[in-house]
């Protein structure tokens, strides 16, 4: 949800107005499912080059469908900028893994250790870029003739968010509520509106306590269950391998694999019962806790409505497999029928070719269902929940801030760690 830091940040609590009267969104389902069908359609023909075309299309779609206070948020940003903030992030990150390469040649500890470098490096470069990612496209937000802007050490954040995901991984993901919290304000503490700062008031405590259930209903048994499952197995028995019905028994690899085929369904079922109360909870509580000056949002944000977005999503992605699969009998069919006099080498070429296109069409399918679904239903319910309070601050807010480079967003989009 970093994309949404610039359009919900607009707000604070005192004498609140219902969210009806000041924010809304007013774009049509049925718009945004041509542009991402449009956009899917054109990203198989152009080998995946359009999605810089397609995230600016759907960026100013939600921008300039996100009204607070009968005026639009605007999406100044432009397709050429993320391409060639990409083409530069390549040239960037090609020579780095080239080193990467050729210090796994290293004999030593150096070669050892290059997995683990690189690993290393990647993530704080991946913070890095997810922290200059989010300041380019604040800058890219205005309202009111008025742009958002970041200012702050990348590489700080980088180091602090390394830092608080080991700490997470380390409490089994206990620390998270501080980590979050931690970094929203590090990020907040440094964004502004014009000459407004911002900052986060957001409790890591309150985040914890509401969360604790879930977190010890999916966490503590997955992790029970997989410490059964490696303690079923023994270890030596597994290094002979006489006959394969006693090996399976004596071993233990029978036992263990009905643990961890359990524990594989429990984190499952967990995952798609709880991920949704999960979310719901945290988009309100980040919401909620957003500032600028005396401005502040509230989020009403329920459960429910996270439900009824991902039950969309589960719906539609359904009947999406369902009509695929059936498309993708009759191809087959035909395809048989059409390459069954060629030649081997052909029938191989065809067969992959056809399975491949096949392949990309459906996951773009899948891509479009989820963007239209999940993404547009969340950042409606979202919107929609908000109340403002203390408004009025803003009509003394005067412009600050200039465009950042789109450097750090090609960054984010190279190691796939960017987002809307």
């Amino acid at each position: 949800m970093t994309s949404f830091d610039a359009t919900a940040a607009a707000a604070q609590p005192g004498s609140l107005v219902p969210a009806a009267a000041v924010v809304r969104f007013r774009g049509a389902p049925g718009a945004f499912w041509r542009l991402v069908a449009r956009g899917a359609v054109l990203l198989m023909v152009t080998l995946g080059i359009y999605r810089f075309w397609l995230t600016t299309d759907i960026r100013r779609y939600l921008w300039s469908n996100t009204e607070l206070n009968g005026e639009s948020f605007e999406y100044a940003g432009t397709a050429r900028e993320l391409l060639l903030g990409f083409l530069i992030a390549v040239a960037i990150l090609l020579p780095l893994y080239a080193g990467f390469f050729f210090l796994a040649l290293a004999a030593g500890m150096i070669g050892q250790l290059a997995g683990a470098i690189a690993f290393l490096v990647l993530t704080v470069l991946g913070h890095y870029a997810v922290y200059r990612a989010r300041r380019y496209r604040l800058t890219r937000t205005i309202y009111r003739g008025v742009r958002f802007h970041q200012t702050g050490s990348a590489w700080r954040y980088a180091i602090c968010a390394l830092i608080w995901w080991s700490l997470i991984l380390l409490t089994l993901g206990l620390a998270y509520p501080l980590a979050l919290s931690q970094l929203e304000r590090f990020k907040m503490g440094h964004t502004f509106f014009g000459n407004l700062p911002g900052r986060f008031e957001g409790s890591a405590w309150q985040l914890l306590l509401r969360g604790f259930v879930l977190w010890f209903v999916a966490v503590v048994p997955f992790t029970a269950g997989l410490i059964a499952t490696l303690a079923a197995i023994d270890w030596d028995a597994l290094k002979s391998a006489d006959d394969l019905s006693s090996w399976l028994e004596t071993s233990g690899l029978a036992g263990a694999v009905v643990y961890a085929t359990l524990t594989g369904l429990w984190l499952l079922l967990s995952f798609a019962i709880l991920y949704p109360i999960f979310q719901a909870m945290l988009l309100r509580w980040w919401a909620s806790g957003l500032r600028f000056g005396a401005v502040a949002l509230t989020s009403r944000l329920r459960t429910g409505q996270v439900y009824g977005v991902y039950a969309r999503f589960v719906w539609y992605a359904f009947l999406f497999t369902a009509a695929a699969g059936t498309l993708v009998i009759i191809g087959a069919v035909v395809l048989a029928a059409v390459i069954g006099d060629l030649e081997s080498t052909a029938k191989e070429i065809a067969t992959t070719v056809a399975g491949l296109g096949a392949y990309v069409a459906i996951a773009l399918g899948y891509s479009t269902i989820y963007q239209a679904t999940v993404r547009l239903g969340l950042w409606r319910c979202v919107v929609e929940s908000l109340d403002i309070s203390n408004l009025s601050v803003l009509d003394q807010v005067s412009a600050a801030g200039a465009p950042a480079s789109p450097v750090g967003e090609g960054l984010a989009d190279a190691l796939r760690v960017g987002g809307i």
